[in-house]
Formats: C-alpha cells, structure tokens, sequence
C-alpha cells in the first residue's frame, strides 16, 4: 500500500485530517477571538487547510506530515475566519 494518503500529504490521512481541522479551526478561534461551534471548527480548519496548502504551494513552501500541514492549515483558516468576518460585518 502506498503511504500518500489524501491530499498528496504523506502520512496525513482521512482521520489525521479532520482531527487537523479540528485543531486549527480551535486554534483560529483562539487567535481571531471569535465564538464559533465544534462544527464550524472544523470546517473553518478544513477550508483552511486547503488555503494553507495553496498558499504554502504557491510559495513554493513544502507541506508534509502533520505538524507541517498544521501550520498551513492553521494560517489558513486564520485567513478564512478573518474573510468571514469582514464579509459578515463583524
């Protein structure tokens, strides 16, 4: 079996990335000083962990393994809860 998993990251698979967007929505929360749920954690962590890794491949930074894909995910969803709230007028 071949160890890329989802998203071309080695060793960060299905579980490893909700549990990821879990933490980097939490972490976002924590920065940006907003009230969101457990869900929307984790889609704020999900969607920014796509960002992350657009952003970190578009600097042509490598994002593999979880602590790696942490940070991008984290600086992603960030960015995400920062878009939302300025959409939304917060």
């Amino acid at each position: 079996m071949d160890t890329y998993a989802a998203l071309n990251e080695p060793g960060v698979g299905w579980l490893t990335m909700i549990i990821i967007g879990l933490l980097a929505g939490w972490i976002a929360e924590r920065v940006t000083a907003s009230d969101q749920g457990l869900l929307a954690n984790l889609l704020f962590g999900l969607i920014g962990a796509f960002v992350g890794g657009k952003l970190a491949e578009f600097a042509e930074v490598p994002v593999f393994g979880f602590f790696r894909t942490l940070i991008a995910a984290t600086i992603g969803a960030i960015i995400v809860l920062f878009v939302w709230r300025r959409l939304r007028g917060r």
